[in-house]
């Protein structure tokens, strides 16, 4: 699914589902990375929304998912790929406010259906393939050049 250019930086991250003491901490060293390489912070704002919205899907839905994390000269690369349920409508999913949460997610202030329409926000392309009962892939680019 992921076409780079030069690749200059690469790092994997495994999330566990369910997890929701480690929740957010793939994203939170995302933006540390970067921060150190001094992105522009509207960029590194938009990288973040992306990596921690496509976090939190995977700990609140999936069993395990890999978070690839890529900055080309070109682009920042956010792909998230997951063994879940999938998504039966994808069309459906990516309407703000329609959720699947549970009560338990709810309680923990999330599942108001805002994830994967923030995503798409904060992308410049947006590419989700999804086999229900197997998992969820998605791939989130976030341009470098706002004029590209």
């Amino acid at each position: 699914m992921t076409v780079y250019s030069e690749e200059l930086f690469k790092r994997v991250f495994t999330v566990y589902g369910h997890n929701f003491d480690t929740a957010g901490e793939t994203s939170t060293e995302i933006k540390s990375i970067l921060k150190g390489l001094e992105i522009d912070s509207d960029i590194i704002r938009r990288a973040l929304v992306v990596a921690f919205e496509a976090e939190m899907n995977v700990v609140m839905y999936a069993n395990i998912g890999t978070v690839s994390f890529v900055i080309t000269d070109e682009a920042i690369d956010i792909e998230v790929a997951d063994e879940g349920p999938g998504i039966p409508d994808i069309e459906q999913a990516m309407q703000e406010g329609f959720s699947t949460a549970s009560d338990e997610m709810r309680e923990k202030g999330f599942g108001f259906g805002m994830g994967l329409p923030n995503i798409k926000k904060n992308s410049d392309v947006l590419k989700i393939e999804s086999d229900v009962g197997k998992g969820t892939k998605l791939l989130a680019r976030i341009r470098l050049d706002s004029n590209a």
